[in-house]
């Protein structure tokens, strides 16, 4: 084990020697990384996922409801301000990561506003490095849940289990406890994305739930959380199974000083290992689109045969459908917005043996059809 250090330290403050805008969920002892991309295209890089612009709505509705500019914000994450009316958009993790520290570091407040005490800069932070010291998720879990309840008045966080199921919870913790739908998004995605890092794999959601209408992005929790979707519930609820509560924390203080330089883009995305085998199945499958090869090909071109592949990428969280997916929602936007093919030839390009196939898949990824996504994109 790594010697452990005076946490206390370490932790930044919302004004410290990087100005006002210090990085709320890294540390301040430590030189901030400078985003290499600064591009002002919404479209993801295809290794890295992307970002539905709901969620930049809603941080800047934080600002504005204080009587905060969004301008410097925006242009600080190289997010044009035209992009932010795209009903539809999604940028870059790297984008959306920045515009998260800059929000967070102008209100002090990592949960935007959404709670009556502030989860005041460096919160998060301290948190993550006192996760490393538990020895299993169980244990890791529970500390966490302990945090945010002494950090937050409005919400209240649990581990539950029952039967071969545990469920993080959230719900509110008083009768007139003021609430958001944004507030408990961005605490299922605080929480998830730091439980899926502690353990070093994606922990796939089997079910979720909300205790709130569904709302008109509902397509969109498809993707972040799991098909099974319930709405209108008692709590807000992730349930995974059970026995991942074993896993070991395999994270020290030095793998949290890595983490926390890349957050939050790195948890809106759910933990990605970019040296893991779903990351290079990604990249296989992008440098081959064009012939889009199936699971037991992909499996003998790694040298692997289909059992060993399909386990290998469970023990990660991840399936080969849904690295397939996911990286053909993100071509497709590219070339929606950025190519002159026809909705018909990007489906075929994406493998979808009909255009209709493909029509039905992208609405469900984006909660639109193919040429309205276009006619946005082009009028943002």
């Amino acid at each position: 084990m790594p010697k452990k250090r005076n946490l206390a330290a370490r932790i930044c403050h919302s004004r410290g020697q990087h100005g006002s805008r210090a990085n709320c969920l890294y540390l301040q002892k430590w030189p901030l990384q400078q985003p290499a991309f600064l591009n002002r295209n919404w479209f993801p890089p295809m290794n890295k996922g992307s970002v539905s612009v709901y969620f930049v709505q809603s941080a800047l509705e934080a600002l504005r409801a204080r009587g905060i500019a969004a301008d410097t914000v925006l242009l600080d994450a190289g997010i044009a301000p035209a992009v932010v009316q795209a009903q539809h958009g999604r940028v870059t993790p790297e984008s959306f990561s920045t515009l998260w520290l800059g929000v967070a570091a102008a209100l002090d407040d990592e949960l935007f506003g959404q709670d009556r005490r502030r989860m005041k800069v460096g919160s998060f932070a301290m948190m993550t490095y006192g996760l490393t010291a538990c020895a299993r998720l169980d244990d890791a879990l529970k500390r966490m849940v302990r945090s945010f309840n002494l950090i937050l008045d409005d919400y209240h966080c649990e581990l539950k289990t029952c039967g071969d199921e545990a469920a993080l919870t959230i719900r509110p913790a008083t009768a007139d406890a003021e609430t958001s739908v944004f507030g408990f998004e961005t605490l299922l995605m605080l929480q998830h994305g730091l439980a899926c890092w502690l353990v070093g794999r994606r922990i796939p959601v089997l079910s979720a739930a909300f205790c709130y209408a569904e709302p008109p992005r509902s397509a969109e929790y498809h993707h972040m959380y799991s098909e099974n979707l319930r709405f209108g519930q008692e709590a807000t609820a992730l349930h995974f199974s059970r026995a991942l509560l074993d896993l070991p924390v395999i994270r020290d203080e030095q793998d949290a000083r890595v983490f926390l330089r890349k957050a939050p883009g790195n948890i809106v995305v759910k933990y990605k290992n970019a040296d893991g085998l779903a990351a290079r199945i990604r990249r296989h499958l992008r440098a081959a689109a064009d012939a889009w090869p199936g699971f037991d090909v992909v499996a003998a071109q790694l040298n692997m045969t289909p059992v060993t592949l399909r386990r290998r990428l469970d023990d990660e969280g991840q399936s080969f459908q849904l690295i397939k997916d996911q990286l053909r929602r993100d071509m497709a936007i590219e070339l929606l917005c950025h190519s002159s093919h026809s909705v018909s030839s990007i489906a075929t390009k994406l493998g979808f043996a009909e255009a209709s196939a493909f029509h039905r898949a992208f609405k469900k990824w984006t909660g639109t059809n193919p040429g309205q996504y276009r006619i946005r994109a082009s009028q943002a």
